[in-house]
């Protein structure tokens, strides 16, 4: 008579729990059917393309033209010829607040540089991402020219500007001194990742962010090379520069040439694939 009811208090159990397992097996997804993407190449939709460069590093902004050529079917060529300005790290744009006039302390000479590169852009995770952003890195590397100019009017060429009440050195303005520049000649080089935007391929749209570079072997003397020699415990109301007995102010060195310049870039293009 025991076992009869045991039979009877455990069938029920056993029934909601066949149940809950017949509900809980339904509720397993089936599993993802990988679909397979057609992968589209560079040479199916262009073969060359031409646009111009906006660019804006440490030196400021430039500007230039560049050409594509598509050379396999996720990689092209490039080659470019732009217009940058050129300084040094250090220098400081101080800006009048009434008559907006900018002085740089301590700069010796302007300078604008002109590299001609050429590169190689190779297209990534292209099995991943939609063709409305395509994302590249590439390198590019070639010479350069650069031209300076004096940044004020130094008469007795010591390297150094005098802003005394007797004797006064001016700044040039962006059109005069040209007479008195140089030019230079070096390389420069970039390392870039990139993204074309947008998926009417007749339209080049891409905007890039790396590091951009010069190397003249010659160097180039941007900030002032010498500055005046300081007196010690200077009294009140006295010249702290050093003066010698002709009355010429007493010089030693200052800013080093320098040789590379270096910044991070960004970098627009606009143009057209055909």
């Amino acid at each position: 008579m025991t076992t009869y009811r045991n039979i009877l208090f455990f069938l029920p159990l056993v029934f909601v729990l066949s149940l809950f397992e017949n509900t809980r097996a339904q509720t397993i997804e089936p599993p993802v059917l990988e679909i397979p993407r057609d992968i589209s190449t560079l040479n199916e939709k262009y073969g060359s393309g031409f646009g111009f460069n906006f660019l804006m590093n440490n030196f400021g902004f430039g500007f230039g033209r560049e050409m594509r050529q598509v050379i396999a079917p996720q990689t092209e060529l490039t080659a470019s010829l732009r217009l940058t300005a050129l300084r040094d790290a250090s220098e400081q744009t101080f800006t009048d607040f009434f008559f907006g006039q900018q002085i740089i302390p301590n700069k010796y000479q302007r300078a604008f540089g002109f590299p001609l590169m050429f590169g190689i852009r190779q297209r990534l995770f292209a099995d991943v991402i939609q063709e409305d952003y395509r994302f590249f890195v590439s390198a590019a590397i070639g010479p350069a020219t650069a031209f300076s100019y004096p940044y004020f009017d130094d008469i007795n060429n010591n390297g150094f500007r005098e802003q005394f009440a007797n004797f006064f050195e001016p700044v040039n303005d962006v059109f005069t001194g040209w007479s008195e520049g140089e030019w230079h000649w070096g390389g420069a080089g970039e390392f870039k990742i990139g993204l074309d935007i947008g998926s009417n391929f007749a339209r080049l749209s891409s905007v890039e962010f790396g590091y951009f570079f010069y190397y003249f072997p010659n160097s180039i003397q941007i900030m002032m090379p010498n500055q005046p020699a300081l007196r010690q415990n200077v009294p009140p109301g006295q010249s702290p520069f050093q003066f010698d007995q002709d009355g010429n102010l007493i010089l030693e060195p200052f800013f080093e040439p320098q040789s590379f310049f270096g910044s991070p870039q960004i970098t627009f293009t606009f143009g057209w694939f055909w």
